[in-house]
């Protein structure tokens, strides 16, 4: 089913995010992770790309995509970016998405190579991730879904031009929207506030990582520019060194965090799953027996 379509129904639209696992053991976890999760029966799922966009790792989460729509009967997206192709190569990934029945493509720019500090575009390819938006549109029925940043891209220029080139993927043909993680529900009102009023109308899901290890979530806020409040950094470091405690912090964060959202009208949760399944599928089950949204009034 198209993701547009599930969005349009009124519904918490509930969805997990998986990566291309490196190791054996990484591949036992993610088969673990959606086997467990599948069970939830989310609108979708998605797999990345991997900062490194090469063959294999494009291959991998194709694989994957077309693994939890066979195994799982799942509704899976894949992650699409311009990083390592050019528009010949980027049209026969899409070619091959096409012809697996895959309807749901979360276009991207990617990160840099690993090793590499600064975005350069590969000859024959795209820059931007309008251009590859705009390139989906016109010859593919793609539903078509893009990242957006609350607390702007760590490349943005500003948060007012980072917002107007979210509405420029928008207007190319992004028909949903998903955040990167916060952890202030209030950083995802204003900037949902502050994107209907440059005229974005489509979804926004909230992206939601639940927290389990307290330097792993210090790395990647570090990484892509989000921000700990206070208060909640304060309570990892009393717990630091409790790995357990740990954990059930975080699921219990989380859990206050998307009822939340959802008693105010978010239209669901992408979840960040890290390839694991527990504190997810805690979180969602918490989640489905208070059904915070009932009542609640879509923004």
């Amino acid at each position: 089913m198209r993701i547009d379509e599930r969005l349009a129904s009124g519904d918490p639209c509930f969805s997990f995010e998986f990566f291309p696992p490196r190791t054996d053991e990484g591949e036992r976890n993610l088969g673990r992770a959606l086997s467990e999760l599948a069970r939830l029966h989310p609108a979708f799922v998605s797999v990345t790309y991997g900062a490194g966009g090469t063959t294999d790792q494009k291959l991998k989460t194709l694989d994957i995509v077309t693994h939890a729509r066979a195994e799982y009967g799942l509704e899976a997206m894949a992650h699409f970016t311009c990083v390592g192709a050019t528009v010949e190569e980027l049209r026969a990934t899409l070619d091959r998405m096409r012809d697996a029945g895959i309807e749901n493509v979360l276009a991207l720019r990617g990160d840099p190579p690993a090793g590499a500090t600064e975005w350069t575009a590969t000859e024959g390819g795209l820059s931007y991730s309008r251009e590859l938006i705009e390139l989906i549109r016109a010859d593919y029925d793609f539903s078509i879904g893009a990242a957006c940043f609350p607390e702007v891209h760590v490349h943005a220029e500003s948060a007012e031009s980072d917002l107007r080139y979210t509405k420029a993927k928008v207007d190319a043909g992004a028909r949903f929207l998903i955040t990167q993680l916060f952890f202030d529900n209030q950083v995802y009102w204003d900037f949902v506030a502050r994107a209907r009023d440059i005229g974005i109308e489509v979804p926004i899901i909230p992206g939601i990582m639940p927290i389990g290890n307290v330097a792993q979530i210090k790395r990647f806020t570090e990484m892509c520019g989000a921000t700990l409040p206070d208060r909640l950094l304060r309570e990892l470091e009393l717990r630091a060194d409790q790995p357990a405690a740990v954990t059930d912090f975080g699921v219990a964060y989380a859990t206050l965090q998307c009822a939340d959202l959802l008693a105010n009208g978010a239209p669901g949760i992408h979840f960040y799953t890290l390839n694991r399944s527990p504190a997810t599928r805690a979180i969602l089950s918490a989640l489905r027996s208070l059904a915070p949204w009932q009542g609640a009034v879509p923004v």
